[in-house]
Formats: structure tokens, sequence, C-alpha cells
């Protein structure tokens, strides 16, 4: 589990004033901000922000070491160096979005020992030593995160929905897996209530998340559905886009891309600024946003460019 950030230049007042540190601490409020003392006792794994920043840097670099880090210890510290100001602040957010699925956010909902026997069931589900699985198994984990981020107060069976859509994602192959424009693959739905009953969930749960997965419930479910179509594009964007970058053909990108973009509410649109993108990710989802918000500068926007781009 990840839980500190570690950072040098942290006074007795906490990190260096301004900045927009009260940001991150918001965002990621199971992340403690500590100085580079504080992680005794801690796996500290020393992150270079300055690499992360470079322009042409492609975040799936790190997510092997970072992941072995995590699955090697159950306190994990990132000690973050290699920038100052603004360009510490901006890789904080990425980095901790991009390995969100280690932070382990929860509410009031789902701190509960069923979550966690939920958790378990999940993760017994998943073979880490085999690619396909351990990225299943982290997606699952990141769109359920993004639920939390775009919804605080999400109950379980929404929480149980974004977790437990991902269960079929190994034996699918990538682009496949995309195409339906689904929050849940159609046999993963099916699987969400056993699931939750092995777990303990009684049956007026299970069969609420059932409907949940299977788009089968009454029209105010909408709001929902929306919500774990939502996290689940965002998740596509900060977990699986470079990959699928490098898996498909190209003339498959750009529709694609598109089709993931339109699936994110308008106010959620604002999350993409906190995505670590790979350069040909983030070209194309200029252009795409240019083209649906012509006018609309504030939209193109929502990708601000990297320090090192501004400098």
């Amino acid at each position: 589990m990840l839980r500190q950030l570690l950072l040098s230049d942290f006074s007795t007042e906490g990190p260096a004033a301004g900045h927009g540190w009260p940001l991150v601490q918001h965002e990621f409020p199971t992340v403690q901000l500590a100085p580079l003392s504080a992680g005794r006792g801690a796996r500290v794994l020393r992150l270079d922000a300055s690499e992360w920043n470079l322009p042409a840097f492609d975040p799936m670099a790190w997510d092997g070491r970072l992941l072995d880090a995590a699955e090697s210890t159950e306190w994990l510290a990132f000690h973050l160096e290699g920038a100052s100001r603004e360009a510490l602040v901006l890789a904080a957010l990425e980095i901790l979005t991009r390995y969100q699925c280690l932070t382990g956010r929860r509410n009031p909902a789902s701190a509960t020992p069923l979550f966690n026997r939920l958790l378990a069931r999940h993760r017994a589900l998943h073979d880490l030593g085999h690619p396909g699985s351990r990225a299943a198994y982290y997606r699952a984990l990141d769109t359920w995160q993004w639920t939390l981020r775009l919804r605080p107060d999400a109950d379980v069976p929404v929480q149980a929905v974004a977790l437990l859509c991902a269960a079929e994602q190994p034996t699918r192959p990538l682009q496949e897996l995309r195409a339906t424009g689904r929050a849940c693959p159609a046999r993963g739905a099916d699987r969400v209530a056993p699931l939750l009953a092995e777990a303990g969930a009684d049956d007026a749960l299970c069969r609420r998340a059932r409907e949940l997965a299977a788009r089968a419930g009454p029209p105010g479910d909408e709001r929902h559905w929306s919500l774990l179509d939502s996290a689940d594009a965002l998740s596509f964007f900060t977990r699986d886009a470079s990959a699928y970058f490098r898996e498909a053909a190209p003339e498959h990108r750009r529709r694609y891309v598109a089709a993931t973009l339109t699936r994110l509410r308008p106010e959620h649109l604002r999350w993409l600024g906190h995505v670590r993108l790979a350069p040909a990710v983030r070209a194309l989802l200029e252009s795409l946003l240019a083209a649906l918000f012509p006018t609309d500068a504030g939209a193109r926007e929502r990708l601000p460019s990297h320090p090192s781009a501004r400098a």
C-alpha cells in the first residue's frame, strides 16, 4: 500500500508554502505528505520528477518497478525529488494519479469488513505473475479509485461494480475489451452479484449491484451509469492508453479514443489534467478536444503543457 509521499523541501509548516500542495493533500487523503525522515520503517522508492516531466516520457516506463515495490511491502513511500515548486506539485499529482490503485482510498460505505472481503476475493481472481492478469487487477482498482474521486459518497453497489467489472479482462484482448463501449464487460456483469454474495453481501445489495452492472435499473440510475462511464474512461487514459497505442492498429486509435472521450461527462474532462499521458496519446487528445470544442479554448486547456514545455 502506498502510504507516504516524502519531500526534501518540507519545513515545520509542511511542504513548501503554496505551489498547490493543498490540492495534492485533498485529492489523495490516504497518502501522507511528509519529510524524508518520516519514511523510517517504510520501503522508500526514490522518484525523479525531472525524468517524469520530460516531454517524451512514457509513464509505462515506471510501472513495473513501482508495482513490484508495492507488492513487496505493506508500507510503501515515494521520495519525490528532481524538481521544485509547481513542477514538483504537477509531478506529484500525476504520479499519485497514475498509481492511485495503490492508495486504498475508501469512504464510510466501503470502510467495512464486507468490502475488505470483496477486495480479498477480487485479488484472488488475479495471478499477478501473469502480465495480462496483473494489468487487469490494477485497472480494476484504478477504476474504483476514480469512482471515489469523482463521487466521494458513492455507495457499495456502485463501488462494487466499478471494481468487479474488470474481473474477466485477463482472457480478452485489449482491443476487444475496449470496443464494447460499456462500463462492464457482458460476462463480467453476470459475476458482480456472485462475487458480492461470496463476500457476504445480502440479497438486496447483490440484486442492486446486478442491476447497475447490467444497466437494467430504473431511469434514475442514469447518473450512476454516467459516473461509471467517466471512471472507466479516465482509467483507460490513466492506465491503458499507452499499451493500447502500442497494440492497436493506427486506424483504430482515433476512433476508439474519440469514443472513450465522449464517455466523459463535461464536468469530468478537467480530470484529464491530472493524468500523465504518453506523447502520442496526448497529441491525439489535444486534436480531438480541438475538434469537439472548436470555440472553447478552455476545454483544450484541460490538458496543460508540462513544465519543461513551458520553460
